[in-house]
């Protein structure tokens, strides 16, 4: 795909987002703190779909905001998650891809070896297995699995995100699919701001597909011109 043809691709994408993030904001928010939830989180996936290291700042904000109403809704896992994880990562994503960035300000992707595909989901499914035990333990936790689950892909998806690998974006639709479900399970329960998390999970998914073909498209593209060589690790594309 040419390049002038790929980033009016993304700039549709983007404004797409930020334009229904903000109808559907305007609509189902019950306060100015859910508008800003919604519409923070929907632009911090935004960017990184298309490469851009912004969107690791933007999901500061989003990570300090959505530990606060995971809270409200008894899912402390993810609540730990944002606060003790994603915050710190987000600092460190966005040092590692300005490191990385080109002359168009997309970072360098690139992509993992079967090999390491394969370690990768075993791993997930293992820590899966014990982070739910554990949650378990918590006699408030709802739904200690579903959660568990969220919690190591998102973990697993922020690392390959920081080292700019497009598989992330395969853990992230699991995720988002995941997440999807688990809130509506908290909409129908009658969980705060059950319906707005609802939509922005599956805007997120929608941007997962997104993010996955865009970053199969830049690999081609940078192998195209030789601007990361692979690792040992990765498959050229």
């Amino acid at each position: 795909m040419h390049d002038k043809t790929l980033n009016r691709v993304d700039h549709a994408w983007l404004l797409f987002l930020i334009v229904t993030g903000c109808a559907v904001s305007a609509l189902l928010a019950a306060s100015f703190f859910d508008f800003t939830v919604f519409l923070s989180g929907v632009l911090c996936v935004g960017l990184t779909s298309i490469g851009r290291r912004e969107g690791h700042l933007v999901g500061l904000y989003t990570a300090i905001s959505y530990s606060v109403l995971s809270y409200s809704n008894g899912l402390y896992g993810e609540v730990y998650l944002n606060l003790f994880f994603f915050i710190p990562t987000g600092i460190l994503g966005y040092i590692m891809w300005r490191r990385h960035t080109k002359e168009d300000r997309t970072v360098e992707m690139r992509q993992l070896s079967l090999g390491f595909r394969v370690i990768l989901i075993t791993g997930c499914i293992l820590a899966t297995y014990i982070v739910g035990k554990l949650l378990a333990l918590n006699p408030n936790q709802n739904t200690p699995f579903i959660d568990a689950s969220t919690n190591v892909l998102s973990v697993a998806a922020t690392f390959l995100a920081i080292w700019r690998f497009k598989e992330q974006w395969l853990l992230y639709i699991a995720l988002n699919a995941i997440s999807l479900f688990m809130w509506i399970l908290r909409f129908q329960a009658g969980g705060e701001a059950g319906d707005m998390m609802v939509l922005t999970w599956s805007l997120y998914l929608a941007t997962a597909f997104f993010g996955y073909w865009r970053w199969h498209v830049g690999i081609r593209r940078d192998a195209a011109v030789g601007a990361d060589p692979a690792m040992p690790a990765c498959d050229a594309a």
